[in-house]
């Protein structure tokens, strides 16, 4: 008998180790492992129409400013990689502290008029029930999918928004468009990301524009020595030197995928291989074999597509606060008052 029980134990021991290797699995793949309790309609019975409010009004905001997605996805980019998926790069700076939103790295983010919007039109449905924090993960993919009308990729929601914001941990955490390959691989890491999810979300780059000092020293002092960055397309370089005619230039804008930075597609990838990335970030992919080979790989439309969504998944689901961590707040500018 004591035989068979040991057999028994065993038996459900495995299975239940099984079971907890499955759901890891599952976990990864729905990029959910970090994300907690995040879940898909998480807000289906205490607002039902809550993602439909945030895609009508975001949508409605696009129609009439079509940069608005790239600003859009490089906030949540911003957020995610600050104290996770929380809001908390939407907080204004107070007598007290100075917040995310005032960090250099983010002084030319545009769009929380948008966001703002948004949460209002979505209090007035369902007061105190819809963090900030999944109105801008679900802002950010909505403001994208305006071009194809359909929704590129799934949001799993049920994040509660943060009420720290500090300048300082935006300095330490965003990767500045100046990285080398392993640096970018590091910061990436830290958040329980590839090189993989680099090389994709990189993909974003494919709208946008880039600001002249973000890049200019690629043109004029790369090494300190006043030169150019060799491993930027000499014609390319003689074209961005028209835009950005010296350093001191802060207020000029380039696109980041020439010609087509209104269009999320595969264009970033091509610039990419013709040695015409804006930033020394971009130009790094291709220093590093496996991600070189990624970039390849992601020229193709339909990868692309599919390998963003699932990119996307995993850093929405970074350092996410759910169930009785955080707030919900009334105003994503501000903390709630005790």
């Amino acid at each position: 008998v004591r035989f068979i029980n040991d057999i028994q134990q065993e038996l459900m021991f495995k299975m239940n180790v099984n079971i907890l290797l499955v759901a890891c699995v599952v976990c990864g793949l729905l990029g959910a492992c970090q994300g907690g309790q995040l879940r898909k309609n998480f807000y289906r019975s205490t607002c039902p129409s809550a993602e439909e409010i945030v895609r009508n009004v975001t949508w409605n905001h696009v129609s009439s400013n079509p940069n608005l997605p790239a600003k859009l996805l490089r906030m949540h980019f911003h957020d995610c990689f600050v104290r996770g998926c929380d809001g908390s790069v939407l907080l204004n700076s107070t007598a007290n502290n100075t917040a995310e939103k005032d960090a250099a790295p983010n002084l030319s983010l545009a769009g929380f008029n948008v966001i703002d919007d948004i949460k209002q039109n979505v209090e007035n449905k369902c007061p105190g029930i819809v963090s900030c924090a999944d109105i801008l993960a679900l802002a950010a993919r909505d403001s994208v999918s305006f071009q194809f009308k359909r929704l590129l990729w799934k949001v799993l929601t049920g994040r509660r928004d943060g009420t720290i914001s500090r300048t300082r941990e935006a300095l330490i955490n965003l990767p500045p468009p100046t990285f080398n390959f392993t640096q970018l691989k590091q910061r990436f890491a830290i958040k329980n990301l590839t090189v993989h999810d680099l090389v994709v979300l990189s993909g974003s780059h494919t709208i946008g524009v880039g600001h002249c000092p973000t890049f200019s020293n690629r043109l004029y002092n790369f090494t300190g020595k006043g030169d150019q960055d060799p491993s930027l397309n000499a014609t390319y370089a003689a074209f961005l030197k028209t835009k950005c005619p010296s350093l001191n230039d802060t207020t000029t804008t380039v696109e980041m995928d020439p010609g087509s930075s209104l269009k999320f597609d595969t264009g970033y990838y091509a610039t990419l291989k013709q040695h015409k990335g804006l930033f020394q970030s971009d130009a790094a992919l291709l220093t590093n074999k496996g991600a070189a080979n990624i970039v390849q790989e992601l020229g193709d439309n339909d990868k692309f597509f599919t390998e963003f969504a699932q990119s996307m998944v995993r850093m929405g689901a970074i350092e996410v606060l759910t169930g009785t961590s955080g707030e919900i707040r009334s105003k994503c500018w501000a903390v709630n008052s005790n």
